[in-house]
């Protein structure tokens, strides 16, 4: 059942995509970031068809990448290639030109572009391309989805200026980094955890109000002042981020003067979480 729902998503995912596309970033001369960058500008020079020509450039990357990908993944990489692939060729044409100056093609084709790579993401696949390099990175370098496609993308814009001109290839810009931001919202911000460091001069009385309050486990740590030098204990916990503000009023409540850090975390997994 499972794998029927990823399925689903990946073919929403690459219907979303290629609306971005062929909606907003080609009637408007604006590029795109990676394989569908370079298929577009094809496009333009050419007028190759991007469907054709992102899944000719998808199926060589893959033949390149295949072994940085285990076998669930590959089989969703291989759906996500052929139906954005098959939508990009269906929604040939089907856009109309937004005023040459406004900034709503870019954004409205990032916000296409990456929400439907960002549902891809979400069910464990790729539409190929960079996406299969990014998944390189991630594993590889620990970085980022979002960021890794960011700076594959900023690579294949850069080469594009020759082709779109300057000024549509920094709207493209605009397109690509709000794309990487709604990759990053659907993948990891539905997800977002907040670290969260507390000194305080009543650190039982913190603990004992954190803990009756927030289903968090708490983790004390031996510290040092390094001004006071006097032994100190830290509490460290981790919660979602829609409850770091219940976790601030409770900490107020028994501590105003409570010394209070609060970092963002990517993920986490196990103790509560999944």
């Amino acid at each position: 059942m499972q794998h029927v729902k990823n399925v689903a998503l990946i073919i929403i995912g690459s219907f979303i995509f290629s609306l971005g596309i062929n909606y907003f970033a080609i009637p408007n001369g604006l590029s795109e970031g990676g394989i569908i960058g370079i298929s577009i500008v094809l496009y333009y020079v050419f007028d190759l068809s991007t469907g054709l020509s992102t899944f000719i450039l998808n199926t060589i990357l893959i033949l390149v990448g295949f072994k940085y990908l285990d076998k669930q993944m590959m089989i969703y990489t291989f759906i996500g290639i052929f139906t954005t692939s098959f939508f990009l060729w269906l929604t040939e044409h089907v856009g109309t030109p937004i005023e040459s100056d406004s900034l709503l093609a870019p954004v409205y084709a990032g916000l296409f572009a990456g929400g439907g790579i960002g549902v891809i993401f979400r069910a464990g696949g790729t539409s190929g391309g960079t996406q299969i390099i990014s998944q390189m990175m991630k594993k590889n370098w620990g970085w980022s989805m979002a960021n890794a496609t960011l700076f594959i993308d900023m690579i294949v814009i850069g080469g594009s200026v020759f082709v779109i001109g300057q000024k549509k290839a920094l709207l493209t810009v605009i397109a690509v980094y709000v794309g990487a931001r709604a990759i990053e919202f659907i993948v990891d911000g539905l997800n977002m955890r907040k670290a969260v460091t507390i000194i305080s001069e009543t650190p039982d009385e913190v603990l004992e109000a954190v803990n009756s309050n927030v289903p968090r486990g708490v983790t004390v740590l031996e510290g040092y002042g390094g001004y006071s030098k006097k032994d100190k204990k830290v509490l460290y916990v981790v919660v979602h981020k829609q409850e770091t503000f219940k976790l601030q009023r409770i900490i107020n409540e028994v501590d105003e003067q409570a010394f209070v850090v609060i970092h963002d975390v990517r993920n986490a997994f196990g103790g509560g979480f999944k």
